[in-house]
């Protein structure tokens, strides 16, 4: 099995298309197809349902994706290590996160690494925890800054940065906030709630919270962007349960600390592949971490 068919075929599944991948690639269509034929042949299966729209992963496909990817990301890595030992940090940095992470402050810790490794390329994406910690294991994130997750130690490190306690936001007319005291999940049992897609930390967190005391909740307003979430607080549309440090971001809402949860509260960590599939780049961002640009503030 060669690295280029494994490459050919990961880019006609990001894809789904042969022709577009092909262009992405700069190789011919036609050798493109004979590519991922060879590999069919050589797995004694087909990897995708062609129609002349797109093309669709088997479930053989779907099984190779996984493993193709992390046997690319293992070879990059392997690269980048090679270049590291010689020196030289280069390559790219694939780099994960949610909105508004506490722990670390993301624009200013990239800007450092960029001043220490101006070839290597930053790449960024911000998706809920679950959906990152999957894109770190399977290797097409270097590392991502989450809410905490359970995961598989053989594929992933989970490195603990900061925590803190939920906070209650609402309108100051909001009935809460006219008595001005801390409140329970039972206390919040027939509010409104506007809260995040349940991928995202903040909301993770306040349905474990909500889980511990034993208190239903029904999120009517659902937004996947900080700003969004505030505006229709700020309407008093509804109340939300978020970490301690979003109460900085709207001054004008109440905030109203949320007790009785137990030991339910919002960690902030680092996911990181096994040190055998940490890229040299992803090492580097995290030794700069370490050293100090942390932020449990941001």
């Amino acid at each position: 099995m060669e690295l280029r068919h494994l490459q050919h075929f990961v880019a006609v599944a990001e894809d789904q298309h042969f022709t577009r991948a092909a262009e992405r690639l700069m190789v011919s269509q036609s050798g493109l197809s004979a590519s991922v034929r060879a590999l069919e042949r050589e797995l004694q299966t087909p990897l995708f349902v062609r129609t002349t729209r797109r093309v669709t992963l088997t479930e053989a496909g779907r099984a190779l994706l996984t493993e193709a990817e992390r046997i690319l990301a293992q070879v990059r890595a392997a690269h980048e290590a090679v270049a590291a030992v010689q020196g030289v940090l280069r390559g790219t940095l694939a780099v994960g996160t949610e909105q508004c992470i506490a722990g670390v402050h993301v624009a200013e810790l990239l800007a450092a690494f960029r001043r220490r490794h101006p070839d290597v390329e930053i790449r960024l994406r911000q998706w809920g925890s679950a959906a990152l910690a999957e894109e770190v294991a399977a290797g097409r994130l270097d590392l991502a800054f989450a809410y905490r997750v359970d995961a598989d130690p053989d594929q992933l490190r989970v490195v603990p940065l900061t925590g803190e306690p939920m906070t209650v936001l609402c309108h100051p007319d909001h009935r809460l906030a006219q008595a001005g005291a801390p409140v329970t999940p039972q206390d919040l049992a027939d509010e409104v709630f506007v809260d995040f897609h349940p991928d995202w930390g903040p909301r993770r967190a306040t349905d474990a919270a909500f889980a511990v005391a034993g208190v239903r909740r029904t999120v009517a307003l659902e937004v996947n962007d900080v700003h969004s979430l505030l505006d229709l607080v700020d309407e008093n549309l509804g109340v939300t349960v978020v970490p301690r440090h979003f109460r900085h971001k709207r001054p004008s809402l109440t905030a109203l600390p949320l007790k009785d949860t137990g030991e339910a509260a919002y960690e902030t960590v680092a996911l990181v592949p096994s040190p055998r599939a940490t890229s040299p780049a992803a090492r580097a961002l995290m030794d700069l971490l370490d050293t100090g640009a942390r932020d449990a503030g941001s």
